[in-house]
C-alpha cells in the first residue's frame, strides 16, 4: 500500500513561518510532473508546450487544500534543483496571487531553510525584482500556447502568505476531517 504525502506527511511544526514542502518539480524543467491524488504517486502531467522552465522548486504544501480542489503550491527559492518527492523546510518569505482558468491559484514562495545561499531572505520584498519578473513572465507564458490563460495579480508579503496557508490548513481539515488529526 503507497502512503499518500499529501496526507501523510507533517507540514511542519513551525508552520505557517516554516512549513515542508513537498517538491513536484525541480528548478529548470520543463516536465509538469504533478501527485497522482489517489495513489501519491508522482506522475508525468505533461511536458510544457512552451520553451520555458520552471523558475523554482516547485511543489505543494501536505494537509493543505484550496477552491481548485488541490493542495496549496509552493515555489521554493534554492541554488540548486530538488528532485521530485524531496521534502523541504521552506522558510515562506511572501505569496504570487494568480488566476488560472478562471479559478484563483495562489503560488506560495519561500526560501529553502537549509540553503545558506538564500535563507537569509525574510520577505518577497528582498527579492531582486528581475526575478519577480522571471516568475510573473514563466506563470502568464507556460500555458499560452495550450490557449489557456493565467493572470498574475499581486505579489504579495509573509503575512499574506501565512495566513493563506492557515487558511488552507483550515479547508483540509474541513473536507479531510478523518485525516486532519494524523
Amino acid at each position: 500500500m503507497t502512503t499518500n504525502p499529501w496526507h501523510s506527511v507533517s507540514p511542519g511544526e513551525k508552520a505557517p513561518h516554516i512549513v515542508t514542502g513537498i517538491i513536484e518539480i525541480p528548478k529548470g524543467s520543463r516536465a509538469k510532473y504533478e501527485l497522482d491524488k489517489d495513489s501519491g504517486l508522482l506522475k508525468l502531467d505533461r511536458v510544457l508546450y512552451s520553451s520555458v522552465y520552471y523558475p523554482a522548486n516547485y511543489g505543494f504544501i501536505p494537509k493543505s487544500y484550496c477552491d481548485d480542489h488541490d493542495p496549496l503550491d509552493i515555489l521554493i527559492i534554492s541554488q540548486v534543483e530538488c528532485v521530485p518527492m524531496c521534502l523541504v523546510e521552506a522558510k515562506v518569505i511572501g505569496v504570487m496571487q494568480m488566476v488560472d482558468g478562471g479559478e484563483a491559484d495562489d503560488k506560495i514562495i519561500a526560501v529553502a531553510a537549509n540553503d545558506m545561499s538564500v535563507n537569509h531572505i525574510n520577505d518577497i520584498s528582498e527579492l531582486p525584482p528581475h526575478f519577480i519578473n522571471e516568475m510573473r513572465h514563466f506563470f502568464e507564458e507556460y500555458k499560452r500556447l495550450e490557449k489557456k490563460e493565467v493572470k498574475v495579480e499581486e505579489f504579495q508579503n509573509k503575512e499574506v502568505a501565512e495566513k493563506i496557508i492557515l487558511d488552507s490548513f483550515k479547508m483540509y481539515e474541513e473536507k479531510f476531517p478523518e485525516l486532519a488529526g494524523k
